[in-house]
This record gives C-alpha cells, sequence and structure tokens, in this order.
C-alpha cells in the first residue's frame, strides 16, 4: 500500500471549516417607574393677588426614588404674563442630577362630564423623549396653563376649589444577560434502588435456584453479542431457570 503524501494530508486538514466561535447576548431594558399625586387647592379666591411667581404647593410624594412636589401659581408664574394666566409645575424636590422622567399634569372636570385638561408628556416619547431635570429644583409644566378668566367661569374650579392629579414616570435602565435556571439534582440512590429491585423480583427474566431456594435476577446481554456478525458465531442465551447447587 502506498503512503500518502505529507502535503495531501495537509491540504486536507486545511479544507476543514473553522468551528463556530462562543457567542453571548444581552439586553439592554428601559421602563419607568410610576407614581401620582392629587393635589387639591381649597380657597382658590383668596389665593389670588399673592403675587407673580409665588405659589401654591402639594406636599412632597416619591416616586422612582425621588421626591417631587406639584406648583400652582395663580398669579402665574412670568412677570410678562400680567397675571393673565395660572401656571402649573412639576417640580424634583430632593437632590438628583440628570433625572429622566416623564410627566402628566391634569385639571380635573369637577361637573361630573369628565371633560378634563390634561397634558401628557407620556404620549409624546418618540418626538422629543423624557425630560431631564438638572438638579433640586428643576421643573416642568407650563407657565401659560390655563387663562384665568376662562378657568373663574369654567367647570374646573366649584366651591371655590381647583383640583390637579399629577403622574410622574422616572425612567430607569438597566442591562440584563442571558438568564441561568439552576435544576436541584437529588442525591443519587442506584444502590437502593438495584437492591429494591432484587428484593421484589419485578421484571425479572431468570431466576437462580441455589438449593431449593429461588433468586429472581435480571438477564444482561453485553452490546457487543448484539453484531449480527458476531451472533451468527455464538449464539448466546440464558434459559429462564438455572439450576447451581454446592
Amino acid at each position: 500500500m502506498g503512503k500518502v503524501p505529507d502535503d495531501a494530508s495537509k491540504a486536507s486538514s486545511s479544507s476543514s471549516p473553522p468551528l463556530p466561535s462562543a457567542a453571548s447576548s444581552s439586553t439592554s431594558i428601559a421602563d419607568t417607574i410610576n407614581g401620582s399625586q392629587h393635589f387639591q387647592i381649597n380657597g382658590y379666591s383668596l389665593s389670588k393677588g399673592i403675587g407673580i411667581g409665588k405659589y401654591k404647593a402639594s406636599d412632597t410624594f416619591t416616586v422612582g426614588g425621588y421626591q417631587w412636589a406639584i406648583y400652582f401659581y395663580p398669579d402665574g408664574k412670568s412677570v410678562e404674563d400680567n397675571a393673565e394666566y395660572v401656571s402649573l409645575f412639576i417640580a424634583l424636590a430632593s437632590e438628583g442630577s440628570d433625572v429622566r422622567a416623564l410627566f402628566e399634569l391634569t385639571l380635573l372636570d369637577q361637573s361630573g362630564k369628565e371633560r378634563h385638561k390634561v397634558h401628557s408628556h407620556f404620549g409624546r416619547t418618540l418626538e422629543s423623549g423624557p425630560c431631564t431635570l438638572k438638579y433640586r429644583g428643576s421643573m416642568w409644566g407650563y407657565q401659560r396653563f390655563f387663562m384665568r378668566s376662562l378657568l373663574e367661569t369654567s367647570d374646573y374650579l366649584k366651591n371655590d376649589t381647583i383640583s390637579v392629579h399629577c403622574i410622574v414616570g422616572v425612567v430607569r435602565s438597566h442591562t440584563e444577560g442571558p438568564k441561568i435556571f439552576s435544576i436541584p439534582v437529588p442525591p443519587s440512590s442506584i444502590g437502593q434502588d438495584f437492591g429494591k429491585l432484587l428484593e421484589s423480583g419485578k421484571g425479572a427474566d431468570v431466576n437462580f435456584e441455589v438449593d431449593g431456594e429461588v433468586f429472581p435476577a435480571h438477564k444482561l446481554e453485553p452490546s457487543v453479542f448484539k453484531r449480527d456478525k458476531v451472533k451468527d458465531i455464538l449464539r448466546y442465551t440464558v434459559s429462564s431457570k438455572v439450576l447451581l447447587s454446592h
């Protein structure tokens, strides 16, 4: 038989496809932690005239690990508006930097018709993205939220009371790797199981009789005897009953 040249061997090995490299994956997830606050301003008429830039503030409330507060300006926030508008804002009331959040401010209709005046940032995320509050005291809202003359003749003012509802959604981001699930494996009891199997005699296909006592057992055929060529040479059989004596 001729010898295969070394060059042919090298060519054969070099043509083998490269093994696939190990791959990994991770997922970046962004979602919001939402919370809300209801703020009721009683005695609206007595708040008029407190001065431009002066406000009525709600209690602080916590969303996403930060404190927030609603600010209502009866005479407006800006001098240039000459107190013709009321202003409404939501402010970061705790320490923080570059806090990204979505907001919704709603002036509630108190007539029962549910014609609320809603200013929402939640529906405009694709246009402008979340709002970023740089530091404590940063605000989001509307300097000209409602013309004061229209507010005072509307269903939003009832019994000298105004009701405001605010929703805050603080944006959080995190990265997740592949999830690893652990499956508890009970300790092996194969020795006990084999013992019980022999004691019960269940599934036994051969019996050993020793001095009149019968021991059930299980026939074991080595895989080598399952080959057709071996079967032609050697017939391996085990009778259903083997008698032993001593």
